[in-house]
């Protein structure tokens, strides 16, 4: 799979888990906030929000057996986290899997849920 469709994946599965109510965003991991920080960039030439997709990894498996995605989510603090996780699992897998069906790319799926946090009212996520 290229690096354009490796990056819809992202787009897909991202997509997936912000439609889950409960999510109120994604975070990418400290490695490519730490790399987003120390990147010069010129002032008022970049969004100065990070795109949904950093909060979503996806790896090839070991054995060339399929995919694994990784979602790091911010959540509400209305919602039992059990539940929107359960929910993000369930729909990213289903999306992602749908996606590559599309492009005649039936393989495996698994997918790894993390609560980064719990945003408060005040929080901006």
């Amino acid at each position: 799979m290229t690096v354009n469709r490796t990056t819809t994946l992202l787009g897909v599965a991202a997509e997936a888990a912000l439609a889950v109510p409960g999510v109120t965003g994604l975070q990418p991991r400290l490695s490519r906030r730490l790399a987003a920080a120390a990147a010069p960039t010129l002032t008022g030439a970049t969004p100065s929000h990070t795109s949904p997709e950093a909060g979503i990894r996806a790896d090839r498996a070991p054995d060339g057996s399929g995919w694994h995605v990784e979602v790091r989510c911010v959540l509400t603090k209305d919602r039992r986290a059990l539940d929107v996780t359960q929910n993000v699992h369930d729909r990213v897998r289903a999306a992602v899997t749908s996606h590559l069906s599309a492009l005649d790319a039936v393989e495996r799926v698994t997918v790894t849920v993390t609560v980064t946090r719990i945003a408060t009212w005040y929080d901006g996520a």
